[in-house]
């Protein structure tokens, strides 16, 4: 009983055991150089050269644990976009307006999803203490856009590397 009312007394003056909180650590915060590798394209699953593009991100997030965070990223492209992570694996994923051409002159739009995890040095494996990143820049036109459900698909390494 004594234990009991102690641990009662403490609570009400305020006295309790630490709260869990967030760390900083877990997410990505900052400013990061993105890179797609228009070297190593893929359309539509054939390799095919497509231009490099690379870009500025200034990325932050919240995680309520290791492993799940959101956030947002802008692109020095200026665009913004949700940024989320999932089993230690993120994605930001965009939609890209008259992506796809299509054969009377207009075009329509692709759904651009990036998708990367915390790399070795040499790319082999993971380290979720890397501040590089390594995955995926895929995108994907909108089946009948273009009044047909052939749709463009073109995929390219990606890399995310942390500058400040």
């Amino acid at each position: 009983m004594s234990i009991a009312l102690g641990v009662l007394t403490a609570a009400l003056a305020g006295q309790s055991g630490p709260v869990a909180e967030a760390s900083p650590e877990w997410g990505l915060n900052g400013t990061y150089v993105a890179t797609s590798n228009g070297e190593w394209a893929k359309t539509n699953d054939v390799f095919h050269d497509e231009a490099s593009i690379r870009s500025t991100w200034s990325i932050t997030t919240t995680c309520s644990y290791p492993g799940e965070c959101t956030g947002t990223v802008h692109s020095d492209f200026g665009w913004d976009a949700t940024i989320y992570q999932r089993s230690s694996v993120w994605y930001v994923k965009k939609t890209v307006d008259r992506w796809q051409p299509c054969p009377d002159g207009s075009a329509g739009p692709g759904l651009q999803v990036f998708r990367f995890y915390p790399a070795t040095a040499d790319g082999s494996g993971t380290d979720p203490s890397s501040t590089t990143l390594m995955g995926e820049d895929s995108t994907t036109g909108v089946s009948g856009s273009c009044g047909s459900s052939k749709v463009l698909f073109i995929t390219m390494p990606f890399k995310l590397v942390k500058i400040t």
